[in-house]
């Protein structure tokens, strides 16, 4: 059932010519496998936005969602901290004023209004498939400046329990997941269990081409983790469900 729900996802995409999932469709799969994400909704009118910011509650992230769009920072398409239904509506169209200046050809879905969350320790879990060792998974430090700071390592899948736990420790930030100078460890419990329903989700579809999850907030242990951003980037030409 949850392989059947999650090739449907991919299956639109690929009759609609696309290689890259909306945000939504990204987290609906992993709503699917499993994985913690805020609650979310997608709103294509302000009136709706501020409608769905009701249900879900102050204070709210909102981020445009066009698969044309990937990196919704750089076309100034993520609001966060949005404290009220007036900041909802402002929010709302300035985001999709972004985008369209951003990329005047963008279709735009509409924007995501998410429930704001914030942590201490926020990492990024990923996967790219290599030509020639196939799906690896990457782990490491997340948030805004994973690209400036490259604290990350990476796994050749699949992976070993005794894999995963070394990853904890192979990078740089390895003493705030497990306490430091007082501070609580992170769950890395849950952590782990994210990585591994990535992983098999990695080896289960191979038209899965790139993953990436960042950031995903990890609170102390005990208290879980969660996924606030998902993308995922697909090559058709490799289909078909692999077996688990």
């Amino acid at each position: 059932m949850i392989i059947t729900a999650i090739q449907q996802i991919i299956n639109i995409s690929k009759e609609e010519n696309r290689t890259v999932l909306t945000e939504i469709e990204s987290k609906q799969i992993l709503q699917q496998i499993g994985i913690p994400i805020p609650d979310f909704r997608l709103a294509r009118s302000a009136d709706e936005a501020v409608e769905l910011a009701q249900l879900i509650g102050f204070p709210l992230a909102l981020k445009i969602v066009s698969p044309q769009i990937v990196h919704k920072s750089d076309a100034k398409g993520v609001m966060l901290n949005i404290k009220n239904e007036a900041e909802v509506r402002n929010a709302y169209q300035e985001i999709i004023h972004n985008a369209k200046n951003y990329n005047p050809n963008a279709e735009i879905t509409g924007v995501s209004i998410q429930e704001m969350i914030k942590g201490d320790s926020e990492v990024i879990v990923g996967m790219n498939r290599d030509a020639v060792f196939g799906p690896v998974l990457l782990f490491g430090a997340g948030g805004i400046f994973v690209e400036v700071l490259s604290d990350v390592t990476l796994k050749v899948l699949p992976l070993a329990e005794r894999d995963i736990e070394n990853m904890f420790t192979e990078i740089q930030a390895s003493k705030i997941l497990t306490g430091y100078r007082g501070c609580p460890p992170a769950d890395l419990s849950s952590l782990k269990k994210i990585i591994q329903k990535i992983a098999k989700l990695s080896l289960q579809f191979p038209e899965i081409s790139e993953l990436e999850l960042n950031p995903v907030v990890v609170y102390e242990q005990g208290n879980g983790a969660v996924a606030l951003d998902a993308r995922i980037i697909l090559d058709h030409q490799k289909s078909g469900v692999a077996a688990s």
